[in-house]
């Protein structure tokens, strides 16, 4: 690689074996040199290539997009197929599907080279020729030689590459004393099994050792000693781990193994929502952790497995509707104020394409049925939106293969130089690869830094994993609706439903969790569930066996596992076959759900439910299926939830300084959750260069400002201030300028600080240090010059023997108002701080 990726005639010689090579379209070296008029020179490379390739696998390539040039070369290749019998094969360059494509691909041209349709000797195709063209139209351009048409045919059928599905190439976890990945995970889960329940009940053998079974049987053992090794590495090194996400959390096996962090059986979460054998499909344990120190696993995994068996995944950016719109109106030299005003009519809303805009925006359809510059805009940037428009790479996802990854799929290099495969996650899990996302959670983040900063404040250490999960303070503080700060509880939407439904116990916050989404807020679920919770709704079962599966949601069923559950108790489905139910049901499969329908009722009445109580049953099911949330994911989630709001009841000067360090770099959010701490009467401390660390700290029961939080004040100065700091608190402004290392603080830094307000504990005057500011950076250079070159004069030295400068006299200068102190503030820190 070095402008792109190039090969020689020696590495063809070395490599050529299994490869069938054509001679190129007019850019091609054979052709060109034919263009050039130096046949003798085309018939010469001609015989090397075939040389090379040998006789069955090198061909002459004639094309006809009705180019000038294409007739000369072609007459040239046949001269010398005709002297040397190397075969000839015609073929067309593809660059759209059908002849009336071009049009579109010229729009892409001229997007991808910023030009318009008006730009005079702009690059362009010379003709529409170059589609997908049939047998009959190529028999048309190339009739006269049908050899070479049957070599077309002859070559795609050498041409054969088959993919194996159904295979998982899982790397071997590399396992202790000689043991089997069966044996060596069933260790580990009987270890943790004891750790976990502090008795251990027939129950949970029983359900472990049928996880294990299932793990065993689909060969997904080395799979679940991966995750458990790099998780358990990460706790070992003391890096956050999240309790569990998506449906992992219903894996009794995941408990065991402290991949997850709520108990299954305690909250009747489903294995086989997670795994089972009637649907085979590769497990997927998605892990979050703390997000500063996320790349650290990562680099973790890559030394363990090999920097060849370790990938990042490509996503694929596609043209959005508005940007289809902005793109084509440039490329077709639109008036930008109508191309401006056509976007903004396209609703900012997931999945909103062109045709859904013209069916929600009258003032759009108008506008195209009124204006024929806007309808060929619009038809254009239809035909546009979905194509991909850049790569990138998965935010978390992370492919790990037994062998190096190029032997499996095609890979690509990022910017920063790591590799990436070429395909996307859905195929990469498709062809068999071991497929995770290793996400970053900042909320991970806030509690660990919440508890360390309790720690260093209180003397105090908390095991989040053992707080109970009845703390009446966390239920008051849910049911103030004091949630601010609080993982997924924090919107205002969120914030008036839990006031209004007063959680009382984790069951609530878990239902709290999976009922704020679109569909249940609009379907009236929620305020069915809260008139239920309260007494104001009597709630019906349709049969009693359904009272121990939805007692917890109040007879609503909000859960994917609650409509698994029903059918495997009520009409003897297996979870598996429950779980396809479940699956058909969520994405409205009706041929699928109609033959389950029989099943059920059959199986409904085997079981003594009438058949017309079990039809309402399946109806009920069915319709609720649509909104149904993952309980494992929502339980997990819950945990992490009711963790943040135990920190904020009764450590909330602590968790308040860990979240805001956690958005010191979000202007707009530090203001946010600097205006709750005042709610709370927690007082915010201005920044100082002797108190202040780089992010938020406790002082006692207030919290001082971070300096990495004031405008422009980057590492490198906050780490000069910090490491000069520990040496002695610094007197005044110009011992300030003296210590700290001016080149990694300019004025504009120091200027900044004393109007932040950090240097009001040394001088009370921010004008008079502002005024003698150059001064004091004048002297404080030449004095560092003089210092590292220990050029110093005998009148510098005091009695001590220490070198000093004199003082700088302050000059006077008019006090700043509290109205310019606070506007200060507000230019700096992104708020008013001092009032």
């Amino acid at each position: 690689f070095y402008y792109k990726p190039r090969v020689d005639m020696e590495l063809l010689k070395k490599y050529n074996k299994g490869l069938i090579a054509l001679s190129a379209c007019i850019a091609g070296e054979i052709a060109s040199l034919i263009l050039r008029d130096k046949e003798e020179e085309a018939l010469k490379k001609a015989l090397a290539y075939r040389d090379i390739f040998g006789k069955e696998n090198f061909y002459l390539e004639l094309q006809d997009h009705g180019l000038a040039k294409q007739r000369k070369a072609n007459a040239g290749l046949l001269h010398i197929a005709d002297k040397t019998g190397i075969p000839l094969v015609v073929t067309n360059d593809v660059h759209y599907t059908k002849r009336e494509d071009s049009f579109i691909q010229d729009i892409l041209l001229c997007i991808q080279t910023g030009k318009s349709l008006k730009d005079e000797g702009r690059f362009r195709f010379e003709t529409d020729e170059f589609y997908l063209k049939d047998e009959k139209e190529m028999q048309y351009l190339f009739g006269d030689y049908p050899q070479a048409l049957e070599n077309t045919a002859k070559i795609a059928k050498r041409c054969k590459v088959d993919f194996t599905f159904g295979e998982n190439f899982i790397p071997p976890y590399d396992v202790p004393n000689g043991d089997t990945a069966d044996v060596y995970l069933r260790k580990l889960c009987r270890k943790g099994l004891e750790e976990r329940y502090f008795k251990v009940l027939p129950l949970h053998e029983e359900r472990l050792n049928y996880e294990l079974s299932i793990i065993k049987k689909m060969g997904y053992s080395n799979y679940f000693l991966i995750v458990w090794d790099f998780i358990h590495y990460a706790k070992k090194k003391g890096i956050f781990v999240g309790p569990g996400r998506g449906s992992a959390a219903g894996s009794v096996v995941s408990y065991c193994l402290g991949i997850t962090d709520i108990d299954p059986l305690k909250y009747d979460l489903l294995f086989e929502r997670f795994l089972n054998p009637e649907r085979v499909s590769m497990p997927d344990i998605d892990i979050d952790f703390c997000y500063e120190r996320r790349g650290e696993v990562i680099d973790y995994v890559v030394e363990k497995y090999g920097v060849d068996r370790v990938a990042q995944i490509i996503t694929f950016g596609t043209l959005s509707a508005r940007v289809a719109i902005r793109d084509t109106g440039r490329a077709m030299a639109v008036p930008l104020s109508l191309v401006d005003k056509v976007a903004k009519l396209v609703p900012m809303e997931p999945g909103m394409n062109i045709v859904r805009a013209l069916e929600v925006s009258p003032e759009l359809l108008k506008m195209r049925d009124d204006d024929d510059v806007v309808k060929e805009l619009l038809t254009t940037a239809q035909a546009l939106e979905g194509i991909p428009r850049h790569v990138g790479t998965h935010a978390a996802g992370l492919v790990i293969a037994q062998n190096p990854l190029n032997t499996y799929l095609p890979l690509q290099k990022t910017s920063e130089g790591l590799a990436c495969t070429q395909f996307p996650k859905e195929t990469v899990e498709e062809i068999g690869l071991l497929k995770m996302d290793l996400l970053g959670l900042r909320t991970l983040t806030v509690i660990n830094n919440a508890v360390s900063k309790v720690e260093e404040s209180k003397g105090k250490k908390i095991d989040l994993l053992k707080i109970p999960l009845d703390d009446p303070a966390v239920y008051k503080l849910l049911a103030d609706g004091d949630t601010i700060g609080v993982f997924q509880l924090e919107s205002s939407g969120l914030r008036a439903i839990i006031r209004e439904l007063k959680p009382q116990n984790f069951e609530d916050i878990i239902a709290l969790v999976a009922l704020y989404r679109p569909g249940p807020l609009g379907s009236g679920m929620v305020e069915d569930f809260i008139k239920r919770r309260h007494g104001e709704v009597e709630i019906i079962y349709l049969h009693s066996a359904l009272e121990d599966i939805l007692k917890p949601t109040y007879g609503v069923i909000i859960y994917q596992e609650q409509v698994m559950r029903i059918a495997s108790d009520l009409a003897g489905f297996t979870l598996g076959e429950a779980d396809l139910l479940r699956r058909a049901m969520g994405k409205k499969k009706l041929e699928i759900i109609t033959g389950l329908r029989k099943q059920f009722i059959d199986g409904a009445l085997e079981k003594g439910i009438e058949s017309e109580i079990a039809g309402k049953i399946f109806d009920l099911m069915e319709y609720f299926a649509g909104y149904g949330f993952n309980k494992s994911h929502s339980a997990a989630y819950a945990l992490l939830a009711y963790q943040t709001a135990y920190l904020k009841a009764h450590y909330p000067v602590e968790f308040m300084a860990a979240l805001l360090t956690s958005v010191i770099e979000t202007k707009d959010r530090v203001p946010f959750y600097i205006e709750e701490c005042r709610q709370r009467k927690i007082d915010i401390l201005v920044p100082d260069v002797n108190e202040s660390g780089e992010k938020f700290t406790v002082s006692g029961n207030k919290i001082r400002f971070g300096l990495a939080a004031i405008k422009q004040v980057g590492y490198q100065a906050i780490q000069s201030i910090l490491e000069e700091r520990e040496n002695k608190p610094f007197k005044s402004l110009q011992d300030f300028c003296e210590r700290v290392n001016l080149s990694n603080l300019n004025r504009r830094v120091i200027e900044n600080l004393i109007k932040a307000g950090a240097f009001r504990s040394i001088h009370e005057s921010q004008a008079q240090l502002l005024a003698v500011l150059e001064a004091c950076i004048e002297q404080g250079m030449t004095w560092q010059q003089q210092r590292n070159s220990k050029q110093m004069s005998l009148f510098d030295i005091t009695e001590s023997g220490c070198f000093v400068n004199p003082p700088i006299p302050l000059p006077n200068a008019r006090a700043f108002s509290e109205k310019e102190i606070l506007q200060m503030e507000k230019e700096v820190l992104g708020l008013y701080l001092s009032g």
